[in-house]
């Protein structure tokens, strides 16, 4: 169990750093934190409509994993008897 602990906190670290990176390259709606940092210039150098649904559906991906993740921790931390 130890191992398999050891792995998903590995998992669920780079998980956690790829879902903020990919949610920062989000383009910004208007308003807000996106036009502090950039995201308010309206230029062609934005992603795509095909980039940003790849963008969409990656980012979407990462958040069930890392959810996955923290829900099969909670369980071995739940029922690990062996402590």
């Amino acid at each position: 169990m130890d191992v398999l602990t050891v792995v998903l906190q590995v998992v669920l670290g780079i998980t956690s750093i790829l879902l903020t990176l990919l949610i920062l390259l989000h383009k910004g709606r208007g308003g807000g934190m996106s036009d502090m940092f950039g995201g308010g210039m309206t230029s062609s150098l934005g992603s795509s409509g095909v980039a940003e649904r790849n963008l969409n559906r990656i980012t979407v991906f990462l958040g069930i994993l890392w959810g996955a993740v923290i829900i099969a921790l909670g369980l071995i931390l739940r029922f690990n008897i062996e402590s």
